[in-house]
């Protein structure tokens, strides 16, 4: 039986680095994937870090094509709403998120690893994120509302054992920036509005606007999804790193749809507060798959 990486359910982490990698010029991407599988056991929860790694789908699939999910792709094209919204594609070739108790040795497990990688790829984007007033985004808002239990969590994000990629899951990344002043300058029943839950006790609104964030991307209408968002910047400059995973691209591509108008041309009100600056879709291979690529280089 294939496991899903344990890192993407070990919640309550103090502090979060997301590295994406572009494959050095030459290298070829068996190559890159043997060398980030390695970092895994000597790395994974060492000194309380844990460590998740996920490879663009055409390179895992061109290393590992019975072990990929048939219809995953990249977010190759930038996704174009209605109003001029745009949500930007940024593929990359890779991604390590690390996860700990406190920043000193995430910031000592990423320096690591950086080195480690040297010659095989390129950090083409870093950040540092950390949990805000328990479980809030930088709206005020409580995240994560409807993400299943983590007894039922590996039920939406790992792929069942008789389909390729068994084990492993689709991981959506985007990082999006606040528009702060425009936040902060509306009433908190504007704010409400747009999020379509009320802001000091998490309620959902009995009449939600069909704009609201929560009505753009209802679970029970595009499916479910196991979310771990996070905030990430500086008091001048923040945001939500989107972190979101599920056994099937497609309700993750359909909620991204909604939110930009696509589907009955009704945009997420919330894209008029927060934009998108990176979009990427990664598949995040099974512990069994990875440990497989690293004794095969052995």
């Amino acid at each position: 039986m294939k496991t899903t990486q344990s890192g993407i359910f070990s919640l309550g982490t103090a502090s979060h680095a997301y590295l994406e990698w572009d494959i050095a010029d030459g290298q070829n991407p068996r190559d890159l994937v043997s060398a980030i599988a390695s970092l895994r056991a000597p790395r994974l929860t060492t000194g309380g870090v844990n460590l998740v790694a996920g490879f663009r789908p055409e390179l895992w699939r061109s290393v590992a094509p019975d072990d990929a999910p048939t219809d995953l792709h990249g977010f190759n094209q930038e996704i174009a709403g209605v109003d001029d919204f745009v949500m930007p594609a940024t593929q990359h070739d890779a991604v390590i998120w690390l996860s700990g108790s406190t920043y000193d040795v995430v910031f000592d497990a990423t320096h690591a690893i950086i080195a480690d990688l040297k010659g095989f790829a390129t950090v083409a984007d870093e950040t540092a994120s950390w949990p805000y007033r328990h479980n809030r985004d930088l709206t005020g808002f409580v995240d994560g509302t409807e993400n299943p239990s983590l007894l039922d969590a590996h039920d939406v994000v790992g792929i069942p054992q008789d389909r390729p990629g068994a084990g492993g899951t689709v991981l959506l990344l985007q990082k999006w920036i606040h528009d702060s002043a425009a936040w902060e300058s509306l009433s908190v029943h504007d704010q409400e509005q747009a999020m379509g839950r009320t802001k000091p006790d998490n309620v959902e609104l009995d009449h939600k606007p069909a704009t609201s964030h929560v009505a753009r991307t209802d679970q029970d209408t595009f499916g479910h999804v196991f979310r771990r968002n996070m905030p990430y910047g500086t008091t001048t400059r923040h945001g939500t790193m989107f972190v979101g995973f599920c056994a099937e691209q497609r309700p993750l591509a359909a909620m991204l749809e909604s939110m930009a108008g696509l589907t009955n041309g009704i945009r997420d009100a919330l894209t008029r507060y927060t934009h998108p600056l990176t979009g990427a879709y990664y598949f995040v291979p099974s512990n069994e798959s990875l440990c497989g690529m690293d004794e095969a280089q052995k």
